[in-house]
């Protein structure tokens, strides 16, 4: 039997042209498929804030400049953008196609295509239950560093005293790294110390769930009020660091380190797959999200000039935060290198004192101003000499760029102590941590909407009380969400955001993809799409969604899962003794949790296809039983039921009894 071809306007009653074209005018086109009463996006504007604010998130800038950085610049840029064009937009205008055609979460949009493959839907509901859950964390950290940004001077500028002497463990670390570990997590020294509850980040992480419930639980018509300041606020904030730190000295040495090309990495397949999961990551595939906001566009909306053009925006937004994050950190590597030659060229000058350096060994330096020295000329020296002379150390700001780039290490260690060392410290900082909050939050309303929106859409009961349930949702990742402010609590946000979602968001968009473009058909899938936008989109993505991208998610999963076997999962622990960090092997309990995680969030795709099977099988059943109990007999002019059978035999009957 021929699979029938996606909802059309025209196979909806009631539905005029004048509603098509307008957006507030799709909340009364209703398929017999979908809630009543679906929402519908007010403008293009709305609807524009809600996918960007999604996809840009805090990835963007703590994620997307470390791997730049590791992976070769400018070469992983180019890498990055060859990546986004054949696979990442494919793979995002597929999404938006789909949710735009069926007007439908994520389980209504895979359920309808193929039955079989319902489960899908269910297991993107799952993966954003687990981001969001540890998701908001973060902006619970971020909150609790926006309220000690309004003090002078802030807390994390120096290392605190007891009695006469400094804490020991600031002391060997950094007044920043102190804080964070100490102050603000009171961190263990491993995961298996679980420690008790952090009754301050208890209070934030109870602020930051409100605020996602109250900006949810009318649907979008709340969450969108929200995104006009939470996705417009961070590209102001960003323009602003831009412009101050393009101003600081060794702002253009960081710009520089960041994008030198270093295009041998191209030869390196574990960065391939590093730019291969930030472009899935970055567009946000596989959450549902997509779907569910697509799906509030009337149906001739332009959705593959909006696969273009949030997908730029996306790219140009890592562009612009990696500009600002190594702008300033250039700035804050220029200050720690230029300390280092001050106690390398004081040290240096006790030596020439003490007749312990060779006369051919001695720099002429003014060692009366230690800093007046170049960076270019201690190195210079210390290539030549430096090895020579015991005691002296190199002055590398590459190597100061390094430390603490990647994730909460950038935000609360690295960018944190260069916002210390700027005029006006905590007006940049409230900046700075109001924006990651904004980012965070437009990515949280994207994420709920992928858990609220297919369960909505599915279950008649909570669309009868969405609000309710909205609430309820929000209070258990409240609840559930408190084992991550424990004292180990970071070490479980680090295990969820490395193992948590990437296999199973792969797994997922490679059913999507395969479903799609195999099951349903490219070719017939584009008829579809020809229909909503009055033309035909080129046939290159034929050949994308059936080959290129299925091929290029298989590579990527079977790398990942490579990399899982291979090499022991570990994770960055902080040891209090040592102040400082340390990479420690999960234990065996940890592994079974990590196990467990993945095997949760993928498991809802088999078990929807053997409930599909078995309830095909079911129907098949009790059909074949329907027709073993009825025999049919043929009439002439009268339907073949077996109720007319009877009917004419009481007839029949009753004519008999009148004759005799």
């Amino acid at each position: 039997m021929e699979k029938q071809p996606l909802p059309t306007d025209d196979d909806k009653t009631g539905t005029t042209e004048s509603e098509v074209d307008g957006y507030a005018g799709e909340e009364s086109q209703q398929s017999s498929s979908e809630p009543p009463a679906r929402a519908g996006w007010n403008s293009k504007i709305e609807y524009f804030l809600a996918q960007v604010g999604f996809s840009v998130g805090l990835g963007n800038v703590w994620r997307f400049p470390y791997l730049c950085h590791q992976n070769g610049g400018g070469a992983f840029l180019l890498l990055y953008v060859l990546l986004m064009l054949v696979v990442g937009i494919p793979l995002f205008f597929l999404e938006l196609a789909a949710g735009q055609a069926i007007r439908q979460g994520s389980i209504g949009v895979w359920k309808y295509i193929s039955p079989k493959l319902a489960g899908i839907g269910y297991s993107s509901c799952v993966v954003c239950f687990f981001v969001a859950l540890y998701y908001n964390v973060i902006l619970a950290w971020s909150l609790f560093y926006l309220g000690n940004s309004f003090q002078s001077p802030l807390p994390w500028e120096q290392c605190p005293q007891q009695g006469n002497l400094t804490v020991q463990e600031c002391e060997k670390s950094s007044p920043t790294s102190y804080f964070w570990y100490r102050k603000a997590l009171d961190i263990t020294d491993s995961i298996d110390e679980t420690g008790s509850f952090n009754p301050y980040i208890v209070c934030c992480l109870l602020v930051a769930w409100t605020i996602v419930c109250l900006g949810m639980f009318k649907g979008i018509k709340t969450s969108v009020k929200v995104m006009y300041f939470s996705s417009i606020f961070p590209y102001l904030v960003l323009f602003c660091f831009l412009v101050r730190g393009l101003m600081l000295d060794g702002a253009l040495d960081g710009i520089k380190y960041m994008f030198y090309p270093k295009l041998k990495i191209w030869a390196d397949i574990q960065v391939w797959r590093q730019a291969a999961t930030q472009v899935f990551f970055a567009l946000g595939l596989g959450f549902g999200s997509i779907i569910a906001y697509s799906s509030y566009n009337p149906k001739n909306n332009n959705c593959h000039r909006d696969a273009f053009t949030v997908s730029s925006i996306n790219f140009l937004t890592s562009v612009l935060a990696t500009l600002v994050v190594f702008a300033v950190l250039g700035f804050r590597a220029k200050n720690m290198a230029m300390k280092c030659i001050v106690r390398n060229v004081k040290q240096l000058s006790e030596l020439i004192n003490s007749g312990s350096v060779d006369t051919i060994r001695i720099p002429r330096f003014n060692y009366s101003d230690p800093s007046s020295v170049a960076l270019g000329d201690y190195r210079d020296w210390f290539k030549e000499h430096g090895n020579f002379t015991a005691g002296i150390t190199d002055c590398d700001m590459e190597k100061e760029m390094q430390t603490g780039v990647e994730g909460t290490g950038l935000a609360f260690i690295a960018f944190t102590e260069a916002m210390s060392l700027l005029p006006g410290s905590p007006f940049w900082s409230a900046l700075f941590f109001l924006m990651l909050l904004n980012l965070g939050l437009s990515t949280m309303f994207g994420t709920m909407e992928g858990i609220l929106a297919p369960l909505t859409d599915r279950f008649k009961t909570l669309a009868n009380n969405k609000t309710k349930f909205t609430i309820f949702s929000c209070i258990i990742g409240f609840v559930i969400g408190l084992l991550f402010t424990q004292r180990c609590g970071n070490y479980f946000v680090m295990m969820f955001d490395d193992y948590s979602a990437t296999l199973p968001l792969i797994i997922v968009v490679v059913f999507e993809t395969f479903s799609v473009s195999w099951l349903y058909g490219a070719d017939r899938f584009l008829d579809d799409i020809e229909v909503m936008l009055g033309w035909r989109p080129h046939v290159i993505y034929k050949y994308l969604w059936k080959y290129i991208c299925p091929l290029a998610m298989m590579g990527l999963l079977a790398a990942t899962t490579v990399r899982m076997i291979i090499t022991r999962p570990v994770y960055k622990a902080w040891n209090e003794a040592k102040a400082a960090e340390e990479e420690l092997q999960y234990p065996g309990w940890a592994l079974a949790v990590l196990a467990l995680l993945i095997i949760f969030a993928m498991m809802p795709t088999p078990l929807g296809f053997i409930h599909s099977i078995m309830q095909d099988r079911m129907k098949k059943a009790s059909r074949d039983a329907e027709i073993g109990r009825y025999s049919i007999v043929s009439t002439d002019d009268k339907c073949e039921t077996p109720m007319t059978d009877m009917s004419e035999l009481e007839q029949r009957n009753g004519a008999a009894s009148s004759l005799s």
